[in-house]
């Protein structure tokens, strides 16, 4: 098993559960105030009376974190090897555990790891539809020969 067939959506998961359930951001009680748990905050430049400043808490870096693993696993799903069908077949575990956290677990009941489970989806859904298109191309099923 190379490390290209491991599915990146996994570190998405492991860094919520760390965060939350391990507690790495604070002791704030529930989920939903460990992710609102501010990391830095920006003001704005406009002023005026009322400044108003952009705050960057954990529920935001995890979901950056997701998009942009997100973003990689479907750059990966372009390549067609054995390593992507293993990489298919472990993104859907991942998303079985995902939404299997989601169903059992209260600190994984947030709108923040709901949106980690569609990102999960979406990468085992693109991954298999990309997938099947580039392999579609490769052999020349579907249509016409190139000229």
């Amino acid at each position: 098993m190379s490390i290209r067939s491991l599915p990146l959506m996994i570190f998405a998961f492991i860094f919520y559960n760390a965060v939350v359930l391990l507690g790495l951001a604070g002791d704030s009680g529930t989920a939903e105030g460990i992710l609102r748990t501010e990391i830095f905050s920006l003001p704005s430049f406009r002023g005026g009376e009322n400044p108003v400043s952009w705050s960057f808490n954990w529920g935001d870096l995890i979901l950056l974190v997701a998009l942009l693993l997100l973003f990689v696993e479907i750059l990966k799903a372009t390549y067609t090897s054995t390593a992507s069908l293993l990489d298919h077949g472990l993104s859907m575990l991942v998303f079985i555990a995902c939404l299997i956290e989601f169903l059992l677990v209260d600190a994984a009941f947030t709108s923040i790891f709901f949106l980690i489970i569609v990102s999960t989806l979406i990468d085992v859904v693109a991954g298999y539809t990309i997938g099947i298109r580039v392999a579609r191309r490769d052999i020349g099923f579907g249509g016409m020969a190139p000229q």
